[in-house]
């Protein structure tokens, strides 16, 4: 892997330098080259190229809308002893503090901006670029390293042109003019069929049965434009740097930006000066509260998946909660 990294990096010193990372899916760890100083990140799965591809796909795009700070994608790599590798720019991060305020404000300047690029098409009466046309973030190049991606165009439909991965289980997303669908099909229905296959849980898929039925009600009279979403946005996948804050590890897709304040608000780290200064964009909607949980839904459901039934009574307080609220 050394040499494919001196490679890649055009360099002849690679030097470890013993700082590691990586979170509870993946292995990190820092290099200083003749060029710079890189963090390589590493999961022996045979899929976790999907993974990673889908992560640079995400960076690439959440760069391109210059609103809040990530890590330069570099490149994925095939590992030769199996699994692969994402090579990124090494950031000196430490925890969000200083800069929790501001991100608040970048986050919502994030999830603004498509729905500005549509301000601005309607205005102007251009052709809108659907998505299928317009989804090439990238260019492919030999090897699969890629050139800067292209301006961003006004996306109108819920998804992503490729698979992410919200820890190390694909997200489906394909595109659908409908917010509710894609939710409920390709974020909700996708768990509970993992859970089926995993652990036939009649219980949990009994709640399900019941709460399908329920959930236009949670979307009454709000009108939901895509934004472009980090996707997987904990307090361990946001810091900051000596010049802002950062985030990393996205797992994106066009979606409602209500759905990435979910998994923000399970475990904790962000500050209330964070969420007044998202709020003071996206002022909470009738039903909120209510969305929230749901969204929520899908982070235990997806815990469930990853670490087993320690988050099931979790996953049921949450769907009995959601059928007996008020709308």
């Amino acid at each position: 892997m050394e040499a494919l990294l001196k490679e890649t990096l055009n360099t002849s010193t690679l030097k470890r330098t013993g700082q590691g990372g990586g979170g509870c899916i993946n292995q990190g760890e820092a290099f200083i080259t003749d060029t710079g100083t890189y963090f390589v990140k590493s999961n022996g799965k045979s899929k976790a190229k999907v993974m990673f591809d889908g992560e640079m796909a995400s960076l690439i795009a959440i760069a391109a809308t210059n609103t809040v700070h990530v890590p330069k994608p570099i490149k994925v790599l095939n590992n030769p002893k199996g699994g692969s590798s994402i090579v990124l720019e090494y950031l000196e991060m430490k925890g969000l503090r200083k800069y929790s305020r501001r991100l608040g404000h970048e986050l919502a300047k994030l999830h603004q901006h498509n729905i500005n690029l549509g301000i601005r098409a309607r205005r102007l009466e251009n052709s809108v670029t659907k998505p299928k046309e317009a989804s090439k973030e990238t260019k492919d190049t030999e090897e699969g390293a890629t050139e800067e991606a292209e301006p961003p165009k006004y996306i109108t439909q819920f998804g992503f042109h490729t698979n992410t991965c919200c820890g190390y289980i694909a997200q489906e997303n394909t595109w659908s003019d409908d917010w509710l669908t894609f939710f409920a099909q390709q974020r909700l229905q996708h768990q509970f069929s993992l859970l089926e296959k995993e652990y036939g849980d009649r219980d949990t898929l009994g709640l399900w049965s019941q709460l399908q039925l329920k959930l236009p009600k949670f979307f009454k009279d709000i009108q939901i434009e895509p934004s472009l979403l980090h996707g997987d946005l904990w307090g361990g996948n946001a810091a900051e740097v000596s010049s802002g804050p950062v985030v990393f590890d996205p797992a994106s897709f066009y979606g409602h930006h209500e759905y990435e304040l979910a998994i923000a608000g399970m475990f904790g780290g962000f500050t209330a000066s964070f969420y007044e200064a998202y709020h003071s964009h996206f002022p909470r909607a009738h039903g909120f509260d209510s969305r929230h949980k749901l969204y929520q839904l899908f982070h235990y459901l997806n815990h469930w998946n990853h670490f087993g039934s320690g988050y099931k009574s979790s996953s049921m307080s949450v769907m009995r909660s959601l059928l007996k609220g008020d709308y």
